[in-house]
């Protein structure tokens, strides 16, 4: 096994750090830019002020929303947070962790037949990192595999 797909330590957080630094100062900037328009408007009355505060509240919510994914690894599985939603998945229900080239984030296969986005290991600004953290996960994947005659 070399080094790039060795098994790391656990528990362990895989997540797009730039991609998630990068929402959240937006998120930051969009929230400070848009108050400080509502304020600086003179001809805007107290119920047009919050509406925009409230706007811009809603945008910087929706980017911290697209901020959360992460994969979690741990000693009894995995849990997987997207955008909205969190799965639990015990190690025997994972058959194979796939990052494609063109694929958007990593796909877990699993014992049920379907695959799961998981969105916490994505190419998007840091592509080495990426597939750094997906030949990670799949290594944690096999180890926990080693052992179990179907897989």
């Amino acid at each position: 096994m070399s080094d790039a797909s060795a098994v790391p330590a656990l528990p362990v957080t895989f997540r797009p750090s730039r991609t998630r630094a990068v929402l959240l100062a937006a998120a930051v900037a969009i929230f400070v830019v848009i108050t400080v328009i509502a304020v600086m408007l003179p001809r805007l009355g107290p119920g047009e002020r919050l509406s925009f505060v409230l706007t811009a509240a809603l945008l910087s919510g929706v980017l911290v929303l697209l901020s959360r994914p992460k994969v979690v690894a741990d000693e009894s599985g995995v849990t997987v947070v997207n955008i909205v939603t969190r799965r639990r998945l015990d190690w025997a229900e994972i058959l194979h962790v796939n990052l494609r080239v063109g694929d958007p984030w990593v796909f877990i296969d699993l014992s049920d037949g379907t695959s799961l986005p998981a969105l916490g290991i994505q190419p998007g600004i840091a592509k080495e990192h990426a597939i750094r953290d997906a030949r990670a996960l799949r290594a944690l994947v096999e180890a926990r595999a080693v052992g179990d005659p179907e897989r």
